[in-house]
């Protein structure tokens, strides 16, 4: 078994979730913020991978400021580009398996069905571009490893769109949410419990990791008020409607077929998984 396992980013909402699951299945578990760990110094990542001699590395540490990224290229870059080679140098250096978490903002969106993990990126903005630089990264220089990309993420720990939509609605009676933007919606306990499976094999590659089924925003806010028992009324709007810095995919639905054919199970479906945390959550 592998018994050391670092995540990276391990005060972020999915850096938490993970280190707390690892804890409970009874890793040794090391999760490093940005305090413990500066991703962007290959000397100090150096140091703190070879005094803790990993048998798995979880990079979640990741600049996720899309809009902000668009006027911040060199920051993204740093961190999401080179951050991500110095983590994937070190853990091969230490022999580690890496699993590095990517994103759905590597594609562009404009793709009629769901994306595989043999589509070609294309990255609409900074943000993704400076993800897909990372992935690339990793398949340069380490031997070992899984990139997941996954998207819409959500859960207990960190600001999230259900957490926004559900402070939105305590204050109004009527929300305006996008309907021309698809996507997977990713609940962090599924996604965690996934990667702590993946790097329990030698299965190594690309995978796609998001609940099932797929969704618009503004169907997920209605999943949200409806499950709560929230009345509030939603209309959908465009993507026009709200200018935003960075350009959103239209379509960012992924199909699971790495999962498929190395023999894993699908994710369960993203509105069982959003009835458990809604549940769970004590608001």
């Amino acid at each position: 078994m592998s018994n050391k396992v670092i995540v990276t980013g391990g005060h972020g909402q999915l850096g938490t979730e993970l280190a707390v699951m690892l804890q409970e299945k009874g890793y040794e578990t090391y999760g490093l913020g940005h305090q413990e760990l500066d991703i962007t110094s290959l000397d100090h990542v150096r140091k703190v991978f070879q005094e803790i001699k990993p048998d798995v590395v979880c990079h979640t540490a990741a600049y996720t400021a899309v809009d902000k990224a668009e006027s911040d290229r060199d920051g993204a870059f740093l961190v999401n580009a080179y951050g991500t080679r110095n983590v994937a140098l070190a853990a091969e250096e230490a022999g580690a398996k890496l699993v590095y978490v990517s994103t759905d903002y590597v594609f562009n969106g404009t793709k009629s069905g769901a994306y595989s993990e043999f589509d070609p990126p294309s990255p609409l903005g900074v943000y993704g571009q400076s993800k897909y630089a990372g992935e690339q990264f990793v398949r340069d220089f380490h031997t070992k490893f899984f990139i997941t990309r996954t998207s819409w993420v959500y859960g207990q720990y960190g600001g999230n769109f259900v957490k926004t939509m559900l402070k939105l609605a305590a204050n109004q009676d009527r929300l305006k949410v996008v309907n021309d933007q698809r996507g997977c919606p990713t609940f962090t306990k599924d996604l965690a419990a996934k990667m702590i499976e993946l790097f329990q094999t030698d299965n190594y590659g690309t995978y796609h990791i998001s609940n099932s089924g797929s969704c618009t925003w503004y169907e997920f806010a209605r999943a949200i008020f409806e499950i709560k028992g929230i009345h509030i009324q939603v209309d959908p709007c465009t993507t026009a409607e709200f200018p935003r810095t960075a350009k959103r995919p239209e379509n960012s639905v992924f199909e699971h077929m790495a999962l498929r054919l190395n023999g894993f199970e699908d994710v369960r479906d993203w509105k069982s998984a959003l009835k458990e945390f809604l549940n769970q959550e004590h608001q």
